[in-house]
């Protein structure tokens, strides 16, 4: 019979949403970059990138209602979650060399500071560096935190696939609770670093590998939570939770990037100077 569907691929329909997401990611770029060079921009890279940046929210949340709708249809066969389950792992591994770039330049600038001689002054951290943090103060302490929400996260998996959805709800709320800390604290830490972002390689190379971190960490804690609304829907089974199950492959992703960071950039980079 015309039409009839012979096989476990879900086809999509034509949609804009793959359009709507790619001006909007093109439009928050533009605005970072115009907001970072207001000589030539003037003033309007930050309306740019707060434009493109709701574009950006707005793709995620119309595309994402699809996905779940399309799941509670029963859209996504066994095919289908395999297929999701590809999209996701290679999305992570885009993270990973997204953040061994950042790894890059900080060993670059540690390893051989006297090509930089002109910034550092042949030293790294450089001479404009007084005092960095204690890695053995609240960076060890959201380590802790961190490692705890990864063991939370497991409950919730566990007991999801197990049917306690109770346990599902307490490791969700116990995980986003943990994660919203993590971000408390960083934010502290960087009202109270005893120094500040730019002017030098250190600053510039900590900041944006901690802050990207942050930022990831922001961004799974809301993962979560979405989780967490879909649980007290009811929309997860012990069979069929590919969305929970992205969710904690990322949020233990965003754990072992916090783990090289605080070894490397923490422990290493520092190691011997004077800390705050």
């Amino acid at each position: 019979m015309a039409g009839t569907k012979n096989h476990d691929f879900h086809i999509l329909d034509p949609d804009y949403m793959p359009f709507l997401g790619s001006v909007s990611a093109l439009t928050m770029t533009s605005g970072g970059v115009m907001a970072m060079h207001p000589e030539w921009a003037g003033g309007i890279g930050k309306y740019v990138l707060l434009l493109g940046f709701a574009g950006v929210l707005l793709t995620m949340f119309l595309w994402w209602t699809k996905v779940v709708r399309e799941a509670n249809q029963g859209h996504h066969t066994p095919v289908v979650q395999l297929h999701l389950r590809y999209g996701m792992i290679t999305f992570i591994a885009s993270e990973v060399m997204f953040f061994v770039g950042w790894f890059w330049a900080f060993f670059d600038f540690s390893l051989f500071p006297s090509t930089l001689s002109e910034v550092t002054g042949g030293q790294f951290p450089s001479k404009a560096i007084e005092a960095i943090m204690d890695p053995f103060d609240l960076p060890l302490l959201n380590t802790l935190i961190l490692l705890c929400s990864g063991t939370t996260v497991t409950w919730a998996h566990h007991s999801l696939i197990h049917g306690d959805r109770d346990g599902l709800k307490k490791g969700l709320w116990a995980t986003i609770a943990l994660g919203l800390l993590f971000s408390s604290i960083q934010a502290y830490e960087y009202a109270h670093a005893p120094f500040g972002f730019g002017g030098n390689t250190y600053s510039s190379a900590f900041y944006m590998a901690t802050g990207f971190h942050g930022f990831h960490v922001i961004i799974g804690t809301i993962f979560l939570i979405v989780c967490l609304k879909r649980a007290y829907n009811g929309d997860f089974t012990p069979k069929q939770h590919f969305g929970f199950e992205a969710a904690a492959w990322y949020w233990h992703f965003v754990d072992v990037v916090w783990l090289f960071l605080f070894i490397a950039v923490y422990i290493w980079g520092g190691w011997g100077y004077a800390v705050h």
